[in-house]
């Protein structure tokens, strides 16, 4: 009976043994996938931003001032600005009140 033990514990080992360099293998293997996919995401971003920095690099400035401006025009119209804001609410709610 003793060798049955040992052979069982022996079996045991060897399959505990085993399932440890299947976890370490699987392990490495998603560490190497989770860095590409990083490194896409990464690549991914980077064209994202280069392509809109390309379209929109050019319009940036212009946009800039047409902001500082709608800011000096709420900046001296609070009243007109504050029935602006509640139209535009409005018509949000509208929207999303008919979907």
């Amino acid at each position: 009976m003793a060798t049955t033990r040992e052979e069982i514990q022996s079996d045991l080992e060897a399959q505990v043994s085993q399932l440890t360099r299947q976890v370490a293998s699987l392990t490495k293997a998603m560490s190497r996938r989770s860095a590409s996919a990083l490194a896409e995401g990464r690549e991914s971003a980077s064209e994202f931003y280069d392509g809109f920095y390309d379209r929109f690099g050019d319009a940036l400035p212009a946009m800039r001032r047409q902001a500082r401006a709608a800011q000096k025009t709420a900046r001296d119209n609070p009243m007109t600005t504050a029935l602006v804001g509640v139209a535009v609410i409005g018509l949000l709610a509208a929207l999303v009140a008919r979907r």
